[in-house]
């Protein structure tokens, strides 16, 4: 048994706790916010428990509908229809079907055909393969032509990478196509899932199963130091004390990890600091109407500053509607130090534009929330470029969301991610390694 601290109570240290909680080790986890649940956590609305930033699960995403097995919640898992829109030169098209990308009227039928071929390709691939030497933009053009990807993709990589809008990598890009194309009800519908409560329903379970294993959650503790000596972790530093541990997990932005483990190897921490990401302002709104017919809308038009729009109560049955309004950006950039204001103004006009029937009556209530890692940049090659989970000092590891690489961010493989670690407590260095490396990794 090992005595471990967790650094994190988003999904994946929480996944971690309480898979290391059941194989006997003692665990304690640490968080710097006043509440459990990371980007998961939930906050209230008006009246309505929500999620900061929209979750949604996938009939692929086999390692979260395991964990729900095991905690009593596969009972809570409710499965609806949904439907994509595209929004160019400022009409709403359906979109994501091949009846709606034959009708599309902006695409010539070759592109039309090559388009649909690509997709369908890539729901059927099984690894990335050579994909993860290309950028999206190489791929895209390769497969669909020039003209393609400056109208429909070019613009929502610029909206949500700025000038790492070419430098994407491929198989990225695939992943998320692959994961959504292999969760439809028939070719021509799309299905998705979401827990009854949302996210929150099974992040209290999770918290709840680890008081019962006798694990500790301190909230409100952020994490200052990992303390390292003799080459193997020693405790951590948090809320002006000192928590002693035998392996430590670090599920902390990888920017943040130089200054929390400042005794690591410079040429270490240098491949933690190579990570870039982007921010996001994600703005919510509760409104009293629908905006669209669809769970998701992609823009490409030069009067918005945002790539889409997400109608989570398509997927969620809630009291009224809920948007989704997110502004990726770096932080760096003078947008992101807007006042909430500004942004919630600049939303709600997205919002009318799209549906000119609304109005400033149907809006309930709105918040901004902001997140200064919310999207790693993957370039080509970045599997490589990825650290091992396991570092050179013995007991520790550390893993955020771009470990998850190829996959994008999401619960299915912060679940996974934080078991794989659980799991790697207390083996030798040597297994600790190969257990934790990316499975990006492992078969590219």
């Amino acid at each position: 048994m090992s005595r471990l601290v967790v650094i994190g109570a988003g999904a994946m240290g929480l996944a971690a706790a309480y898979h290391a909680m059941k194989r006997g080790h003692a665990v304690t986890v640490l968080e710097a916010a006043p509440e459990p649940g990371g980007m998961a956590a939930h906050f209230d609305l008006a009246g309505l428990s929500i999620e900061r930033f929209y979750h949604f699960v996938c009939k692929a995403d086999r390692p979260t509908l395991d964990l729900l097995a095991e905690l009593g919640l596969a009972g809570k898992m409710r499965w609806a229809p949904t439907s994509m829109g595209y929004y160019l030169d400022g009409t709403l098209y359906p979109w994501g079907d091949p009846v709606s990308l034959l009708r599309f009227p902006k695409l010539g039928l070759a592109e039309k055909l090559r388009y649909g071929l690509m997709m369908a390709l890539s729901a059927r691939r099984r690894e990335a393969g050579r994909l993860e030497t290309l950028s999206a933009k190489e791929w895209i053009t390769a497969w669909c032509g020039g003209r393609v990807y400056e109208r429909m993709w070019a613009p929502l990589f610029r909206l949500k990478f700025h000038d790492y809008a070419d430098d994407i990598s491929a198989a990225w890009i695939w992943t998320r196509i692959k994961r959504i194309g292999s969760s439809r009800r028939s070719l021509f519908q799309e299905e998705l899932g979401c827990l009854e409560g949302g996210s929150e329903t099974l992040i209290r379970a999770l918290v709840d199963a680890i008081a019962r294993g006798g694990g500790e959650i301190r909230l409100s503790t952020p994490a200052t130091r990992i303390d390292i000596a003799g080459g193997r972790v020693k405790g951590v530093e948090a809320g002006g004390g000192h928590v002693a541990a035998d392996a430590v997990i670090s599920t902390v932005p990888t920017p943040l990890v130089s200054a929390l483990v400042p005794d690591l190897p410079a040429a270490e921490r240098a491949r933690y600091e190579a990570i870039r990401n982007i921010g996001v302002v994600c703005v919510v709104f509760r409104l009293t109407r629908s905006v669209t017919p669809h769970f998701w809308v992609n823009i490409s038009d030069p009067r918005f500053e945002i790539p889409g729009i997400v109608e989570f109560s398509r997927l969620r049955p809630v009291t009224d509607t809920v948007v989704y309004v997110p502004y990726y950006m770096p932080t760096t950039h003078p947008k992101f130090r807007q006042p909430d204001e500004a942004f919630r103004t600049e939303a709600f006009g997205c919002l009318k534009r799209l549906n000119p029937s609304l109005r400033d009556g149907d809006l309930v209530a709105c918040h901004v929330g902001r997140l200064r890692h919310a999207q790693p940049v993957c370039p080509p090659g970045f599997a490589a470029m990825l650290p091992p989970v396991q570092t050179s000092v013995a007991g520790l590891q550390i893993a955020d969301t771009c470990f998850y690489y190829p996959e994008d961010r999401g619960i299915s493989e912060s679940v996974r991610l934080g078991r794989s670690m659980a799991e790697a407590v207390g083996r030798s260095p040597a297994g600790e390694e190969e257990a934790s490396r990316p499975a990006s990794a492992r078969s590219c």
